[in-house]
């Protein structure tokens, strides 16, 4: 098993920053591969970014490249997400989730576990 807690989220203003964070516990961290989601008030769920066990390989949705950064810390057992530039179509619940087997990295399916969520909203 493995736990997920996000954190950082808040309300910024249109071409803001945020960073943020998810500490995991129970299981050896660098085994797993880390996402971020979101999910937006009526809409799915959509994959945002994943990083690799070891952090040398990182993917990002179209919308995101330039802006946002993940990035882990694997004796902290952490995962971030450096958000800059955030635009109001940024607004969402962030979701960090984990995969211990990964088929791929954009499909919520492949990822077994998943934090609570941390709300982030971008005023314009």
């Amino acid at each position: 098993q493995v736990q997920l807690v996000e954190s950082g989220g808040g309300l910024v203003q249109t071409g803001g920053s945020l960073r943020l964070s998810c500490a995991a516990s129970g299981r050896t961290f660098s085994s797993l591969v880390m996402g971020w989601f979101r999910q937006a008030p009526g809409k799915e769920r959509e994959f945002v970014a994943a990083i690799s066990w070891s952090g040398g390989t990182t993917f990002y949705t179209n919308s995101v490249k330039g802006r946002f950064t993940i990035s882990r810390d694997n004796a902290e057992n952490t995962v971030y997400l450096q958000m800059n530039n955030l635009k109001p179509e940024d607004t969402a619940v962030y979701y960090c989730a984990a995969a211990s087997n990964l088929s791929s990295y954009q499909k919520k399916t492949s990822y077994e576990y998943w934090g609570q969520g941390t709300q982030v909203t971008v005023s314009s």
